[in-house]
């Protein structure tokens, strides 16, 4: 049977480990010894994934070396902060792909600008870790600019009810799946100050633009946006109820400091740690977008959720595009 190995026990992590177990052979790699003893003697996850029943089909340790050990293709189920770390644990020939999405805080780099391995890409789109651990059916899309390993590796892990296309556009597919968090934090925060459907359908739709605005400024290809990567995440993620990102939005509408928002959260929201560098990366590229500088400015405690509502609808009339 054909071995895949998992690295990263989160949420995400977990539940694509036990959906894939029922067809591959599987390890689920734990950086915490501690946490890997006590998953494998309950197969539960419940810090990250309460409630649902790890298969006895996945192993599950804490050595990397054991969970490499003979993996078809290795799945980097980390935030995008432990993403350089780990890939400089993997071997240079081992396939990589990552789940993580978002840009590295700092350095305002996308998960492939910071991996080394040639064959490797991101697994993108709409996808909840609780309804696919459930076995609910989910549509993804893995982007490798190599489109041999692209087609090699959505074959290897589509199956069951997880769907999974393939595509060479991993700077569009990146690019979705950073930035919709962003825009997730900012439907959060119309939703939270009560502003209504027709306010957040708005907020999503010029959400998109910026997406695919700055996506193809990077050299995304105009369709990805249009996809599970770009509009599909986008509209999960910013209306969800098991969102992270959004739920950071509604918070911060209710006044909660963002420390104490993230801390009761218990999980990484990738979008906080991204809306800084999207700001930043489409200033530098003289790309308008609105949107993102607002909720930049509100995490960042420059303007108030209310006040950058406001300065979102005090902007000049414009041609839609």
């Amino acid at each position: 049977m054909t071995k895949v190995a998992v690295l990263g026990a989160g949420a995400w992590g977990t539940a694509i480990a036990g959906v894939l177990a029922d067809r591959l052979e599987v390890a689920l790699w734990a950086r915490n010894p501690a946490q890997a003893e006590a998953m494998a003697r309950e197969r539960r996850n419940e810090r990250y994934l309460p409630g649902v029943d790890i298969p006895a089909a996945v192993a599950i340790t804490s050595d990397l070396p054991t969970a490499l050990a003979q993996a078809r293709l290795v799945l980097a189920a980390t935030p995008v902060a432990g993403l350089r770390k780990l890939a400089e644990e993997i071997p240079a020939d081992c396939p990589l792909v990552w789940l993580c999405k978002g840009f590295e805080e700092g350095s305002g780099r996308l998960p492939h600008e910071i991996v080394s391995q040639k064959r490797s890409g991101a697994l993108s789109g709409p996808s909840f870790a609780a309804e696919v651990a459930r076995g609910l059916p989910c549509a993804l899309t893995l982007a490798s600019r190599d489109a041999d390993f692209a087609r090699e590796a959505a074959t290897l892990l589509h199956g069951g009810r997880m769907r999974v296309y393939y595509s060479a556009d991993l700077t569009g597919v990146e690019i979705g799946g950073a930035v919709k968090n962003v825009m997730a934090i900012a439907a959060g925060i119309s939703d939270g100050l009560g502003l209504g459907l027709n306010a957040r359908a708005a907020l999503i739709t010029r959400g998109l633009a910026e997406i695919a605005r700055l996506g193809t400024a990077l050299g995304g290809s105009p369709e990805t946006f249009f996809g599970l990567a770009g509009a599909g995440d986008l509209i999960l993620t910013a209306t969800g109820d098991l969102s992270r990102n959004r739920r950071v939005g509604l918070e911060l509408a209710r006044g909660l400091p963002l420390q104490k928002i993230l801390s009761d959260l218990g999980h990484v929201a990738e979008g906080v740690r991204s809306a800084r560098e999207v700001a930043r990366l489409a200033k530098s590229k003289g790309i308008d977008m609105p949107v993102s500088d607002a909720v930049s400015a509100v995490l960042e405690g420059r303007l108030t959720p209310f006040a950058a509502v406001e300065r979102l609808l005090s902007r000049d009339p414009k041609q839609e595009r």
